[in-house]
């Protein structure tokens, strides 16, 4: 596997599509960065890491009453091959503030509202529909 954090976020969005209730993922520093923003912009219910051989997380995914899914849709911006970078005063928001991007500082793994007003920029690692 050459992109672990787009297997990521295939894995949820596949298992978003078919209403799991949960799935199993690699672990990684990058994962858990990701799983907990999107458990604190409330997108999934939790997760968990399984301290097996190897070990796994298992991410709780959420849907509203009717049965629709949180997250809409996750798409990887920077990739092995190309890296794509935004200082912070390219970080406008998505979709007038229903989507956000994950982006990699040097201060950590955060969401763009919180780079710019940090006014940190960095590399762009997703952006997450909801």
């Amino acid at each position: 596997m050459t992109d672990p954090i787009a297997d990521l976020l295939t894995r949820i969005r596949n298992a978003l599509r078919v209403n799991k209730t949960m799935i199993e993922v690699n672990v990684s520093k990058m994962a858990i960065a990701i799983a907990k923003i999107l458990k604190d912009n409330s997108l999934i219910n939790d997760f968990k890491i399984n301290q097996t051989k190897p070990p796994k997380m298992v991410i709780f995914l959420k849907y509203s009453d009717d049965g629709k899914p949180f997250i809409e849709d996750l798409k990887r911006i920077s990739k092995p091959g190309r890296r794509v970078y935004a200082g912070y005063k390219d970080l406008k928001p998505l979709r007038s503030g229903f989507a956000f991007r994950i982006v990699s500082t040097n201060r950590g793994v955060m969401i763009d509202s919180e780079a710019k007003r940090r006014k940190l920029g960095g590399e762009i690692i997703c952006e997450v529909y909801y």
